[in-house]
This record gives C-alpha cells, sequence and structure tokens, in this order.
C-alpha cells in the first residue's frame, strides 16, 4: 500500500481537493483510502446511543456496525496520541492511502498552499514533501508547482510518483 499525505494550513482546502481528487483516481482503477488528523477532539457518535454509553463506561474500544458500514472506536484515555504510521496498521490494504494533516510525519507529502492564508511553505526545508499544489506562483522552491485545480494533473503526477498501475 502507498501512503501519501497531504499537509497544508487551515484553510488551504485539503478536504476540498481530496474530494475531487478520490473520485479521479477511482477512475483511473485505484483503490483510494483516506486517514484525517483533527486537531481537536471529536466524536463519531452521540450521546444517548448504546455506543457512546459503553465509552462512557470505560471500555478502551467500541466497534459498531451495520449492513452499510462498521466503525471502531478507540479511547486512548492518557495514552499518547498514535503516529500516522501506527494507525496506518489498522487500514486494510489499498492501492493508495491518502493522509490529510499529519503535516510533520515521515511519509512523503504534497503541499497545498495558499497565499493569502498568510503562512509560509510547510515544503521549505522538509524533504518529506514531494510537490506544492497551488492556484498562486511559488518562488524559490524546487518541488514541482501543479495547479490546485488541475485534477488530471495532480492525479498523474500522484500515479507517477508512487508507481501505482493506473489506467490513463
Amino acid at each position: 500500500m502507498k501512503i501519501l499525505g497531504l499537509g497544508g494550513w487551515s484553510g488551504a482546502g485539503k478536504t476540498t481537493l481530496l474530494s475531487k481528487l478520490i473520485p479521479e483516481l477511482i477512475r483511473r482503477g485505484v483503490s483510494v483510502s483516506t486517514m484525517k488528523h483533527a486537531h481537536h477532539g471529536f466524536d463519531v457518535d452521540q450521546p444517548g446511543k448504546d455506543s457512546y454509553v459503553h465509552r462512557q463506561a470505560g471500555a478502551t474500544e467500541v466497534l459498531i456496525a451495520s449492513e452499510k458500514r462498521w466503525a471502531l472506536m478507540h479511547e486512548l484515555r492518557q495514552d499518547q496520541e498514535p503516529s500516522a504510521a501506527d494507525l496506518t496498521k489498522h487500514m486494510s490494504p489499498v492501492d493508495l492511502l491518502l493522509v490529510e494533516g499529519f503535516k510533520r510525519e515521515p511519509h512523503d507529502k504534497l503541499e497545498i498552499y495558499r497565499a493569502e492564508n498568510g503562512k509560509p511553505l510547510l515544503s521549505t526545508g522538509d524533504a518529506t514533501y514531494v510537490a506544492i499544489l497551488t492556484d498562486t506562483p511559488v518562488e524559490g522552491t524546487n518541488l514541482p508547482v501543479i495547479d490546485l485545480n488541475a485534477i488530471p494533473a495532480i492525479a498523474d503526477f500522484i500515479v507517477k510518483h508512487c508507481g501505482l498501475k493506473a489506467k490513463p
């Protein structure tokens, strides 16, 4: 399974890009899963639901399943936040795992950059970034710069960079 991250400051458009990129990669015959880092606490179930009650009662893990999907919730309690590599071990094999966030982890990443955010490039001095996706000119980089809105070109780069077998 190939792993490629999408790093960028909040508001850069990582999720929007993924919503367009995933269907393009699937159209090319690439199976895709995603992993998303959240900076804040989050909840996938709701107060009053049985799974929520189980977690609140102290269960370390709660698996909830239906005919449509299943989800495994693991409470860290006092444990350290796991790395992307640790979490990848829980993912089913696919051709490509796209990781949103985890911008300082050691896997290869594409930087999503928007000058209007007023933030510096993450890729400067970080060799894990392999290209910059942006809607504005970028100076002072040796990395490939790809138009953020050119979804087929981004998919082409990913397929080539990751050595994926895909149809054009």
